[in-house]
């Protein structure tokens, strides 16, 4: 630390044992380790700039001020967040080793985290993409195949790549998949998404497969389960080629088809259940993207607006 001269050795040492305790007794990553670090020293700095000497100086005022500094700084809000975070997990190690008497952070408020609506492509650049597959090739039934499944089940790109034949049920007209917590679903699934899906695997992938010991239903040209990062890779060039300008990855489709199907008169429930979702707060983003759009669509349609 370039200043560490300056601060007081009383409020260097519980920080040296503190990073001794998570990198011994909590085995954190080195990553981890070196973030706790940057965190807690750039605190240290500010209260021995203070002209602090001890740790036990520091109440919930001076670590406001502190916040507030952040703040005017205009850091990042998840920056701020982290730092609160490591200050109150370093403030409980001291007050549990007894550095301070009381510990200040248990007043401090966490900022609340920024949300940031996902990019979402309209039915037009949907399509555009969908287009994109030379179906005249085994590759381009697979692709499209690939993107017309995500698009008509809103699955993760991991669920995706994961599925096999068991997961398949489309003369029921359904998939089953396990999601995030080993948490099982079934997701119905369109007439298109099943008659591209039924192609490709009567056709194009015993082509494909060249008899690899693979159960996976999504295989790359070598016969070997398609692995997310391929799904991305070949994503991107597809986005290009349908002249698509927006940062699209194979989650942009999975809440294309979330805010598509709430803008179409799906109850949020239904959606929640269709993405997997175990708490309905994280599936209510896709409402404000649809007020978003609507919005925007007034403002563009409306003479007066």
């Amino acid at each position: 630390m370039n200043n560490e001269n300056k601060i007081p050795t009383s409020i260097v040492d519980p920080m040296d044992d503190y990073l001794t305790y998570i990198k011994v007794e909590r085995g954190l990553s080195k990553n981890s380790i070196i973030s706790y670090k940057q965190d807690i020293q750039a605190f240290s700095q500010f209260i021995a700039g203070q002209g602090l000497t001890s740790l036990k100086q520091v109440d919930r005022y001076v670590i406001l001020n502190y916040l507030q500094i952040e703040d005017q700084a205009h850091k990042a809000r998840n920056t701020v967040i982290h730092s609160v975070s490591s200050l109150r997990k370093y403030f409980l190690f001291l007050t549990r080793d007894g550095y301070v008497d009381e510990n200040p952070m248990l007043k401090i408020d966490s900022p609340k985290r920024a949300r940031h609506l996902p990019q979402v492509l309209t039915v037009e650049e949907v399509d555009r993409l969908l287009a994109v597959p030379d179906v005249s090739k085994p590759l381009g039934i697979r692709d499209r195949t690939l993107l017309e499944v995500m698009y008509a089940t809103g699955m993760r790109v991991s669920e995706v790549v994961n599925l096999t034949g068991n997961n398949l049920h489309l003369d029921l007209g359904f998939i089953q998949t396990v999601g995030k917590g080993d948490k099982e679903r079934i997701i119905p699934i369109g007439d298109l998404a099943t008659e591209w899906l039924t192609s490709y695997m009567n056709t194009v992938r015993p082509q494909l497969v060249h008899g690899q010991p693979t159960t996976a239903i999504f295989v790359n040209a070598h016969g070997r389960q398609l692995t997310r990062q391929g799904v991305w890779k070949n994503l991107k060039a597809m986005v290009k080629s349908a002249g698509i300008k927006k940062d699209v990855t194979p989650h942009t489709l999975r809440h294309s088809f979330a805010t598509h199907i709430l803008e179409n008169g799906a109850d949020l429930r239904v959606v929640q259940e269709l993405l997997g979702h175990a708490d309905i707060s994280t599936t209510q983003i896709y409402t404000h993207i649809s007020k978003q759009r609507l919005t925007e669509v007034y403002k563009k349609a409306h003479p007066r607006a």
